[in-house]
């Protein structure tokens, strides 16, 4: 049965990339997001289940978390799982309940069958970077290798190739604020609905995301120059009706005092002291005070590993990103300016998420290791300002077939 589910998600790959462009340009995608698939299956057998990579550690402990949500629902029946009933799932729910149900599916422990999903998200996330680049006026050309970028991306690659959240998070992050710049384009009230299961989910996977997508998503949803407009009647009127169809779920989970405590817990100096206890681990002289020290931090928690740098095999494979994402931040660079003289609301959203999101892993930041997977997202959205960058059509002028107002990148 494990290898049944591997088969069909990668049939899914093949009718998605279908479903999502043109015959000609799924047979430039395919290919390399087949290429992406199966180098993550390699990847999970060959280094990170045999131990050779020497990293992981959360993996295994969601896939025993799984394996309690099947027992659970061998004694009590199918039903949503929370805390009271399995401890140890905290804000991992999502991503433990697709894999229980694949687990289910194949009646034991099958962690090549979990591994196919999450490199089936991975790939499914390629394509709406695609879409979201081009949405922000990226050229077809450099959208294309925006999407083989991202589906190499070391820290994605390593992240999606076993059975990690990061990649989970890393979909649902891209997907909101994609929606939110598709309603930055043309608003439409659907994608404010499409919104709510969706940072449901996120709310499921890495709480504290919700609030790092706040300002970007009601920038995407309220329009400054027209605050009491039918849109913004629209829009309570739907937040209205979410909340009721949450309120039961929003109430015990206590989002604010949930956010605080986890902020409060990252920022603590026993934490961060105990993080950099680590082979990758790093100390700054702040006196205890994480806001201290903040611009080292911010350097740290966006261009580490340095060359210099030991540690572990993996924080060894880290520097390729850092190479990476040195080049990508210079073409980042371009590519602000590029929207400053284009589509200013646009490049404000982008930079809404991105500036308070690294601001705020950077009081926390005790070890590369860590940092390394946290930032994906961050580093996701700083490609999509690069891939404006690589166009090759003069400043402000848009492409001739550019996906225009009515694109929705998911």
């Amino acid at each position: 049965m494990e290898y049944i589910i591997v088969a069909a998600a990668a049939v899914s790959l093949m009718l998605l990339v279908r479903a999502c462009f043109d015959t000609e340009t799924a047979w430039r995608v395919f290919p390399v997001l087949a290429m992406a698939f199966l180098t993550r299956l390699v990847i999970h057998v060959l280094f990170l289940r045999s131990g050779s990579l020497g990293y992981g550690g959360d993996n295994l402990g969601y896939e025993l978390t799984a394996m309690e949500i099947v027992d659970f629902w061998k004694s009590e029946g199918f039903q949503l799982v929370s805390t009271e009933e399995v401890n140890s799932l905290y804000s991992a729910s999502v991503p433990c309940h697709v894999f229980a149900l694949v687990i289910y599916a194949c009646g034991g422990f099958a962690p090549l069958a979990c591994t196919s999903l999450v490199a089936l998200l991975a790939c499914a996330l390629c394509i709406v970077m695609y879409k979201f680049a081009r949405l922000i006026g990226a050229e077809e050309r450099p959208a294309f290798r925006l999407l083989v970028l991202v589906a190499f991306i070391p820290a994605f690659l390593v992240h999606t190739s076993d059975m990690f959240k990061d990649g989970f998070n890393a979909f649902l992050v891209v997907a909101c604020l994609g929606l939110a710049a598709s309603n930055v384009q043309r608003f439409d009230i659907r994608k404010v609905l499409l919104l709510a299961p969706l940072l449901w989910a996120l709310w499921h996977v890495r709480p504290y995301m919700v609030f790092m997508c706040a300002i970007p998503l009601l920038l995407g949803i309220v329009n400054p120059r027209h605050v009491l407009s039918l849109r913004l009647v629209a829009i309570s009127v739907a937040a209205l009706v979410c909340a009721a169809v949450f309120v039961e779920d929003i109430t015990a989970s206590s989002p604010a005092l949930m956010v605080t405590e986890e902020l409060e817990h990252g920022q603590a100096e026993n934490v961060r002291r105990s993080n950099a206890s680590d082979d990758s681990g790093i100390e700054f002289d702040d006196g205890g005070n994480a806001w201290s020290n903040l611009a080292p931090k911010l350097l740290y928690t966006l261009l580490s590993p340095f060359p210099w740098m030991g540690g572990s095999m993996a924080l060894q494979f880290g520097k390729l990103e850092a190479l990476l994402l040195y080049y990508l931040l210079y073409c980042a660079g371009r590519g602000v300016r590029r929207l400053w003289h284009s589509d200013r609301r646009m490049l404000l959203l982008l930079l809404l998420f991105i500036v308070p999101g690294t601001i705020a892993y950077a009081t926390t930041v005790a070890n590369i290791g860590l940092i390394f997977r946290q930032r994906i997202p961050i580093v996701l959205i700083i490609s999509l300002l690069s891939a404006v960058s690589w166009n090759r059509l003069p400043e402000g002028r848009p492409p001739a077939d550019s996906p225009g107002k009515t694109s929705v990148p998911v």
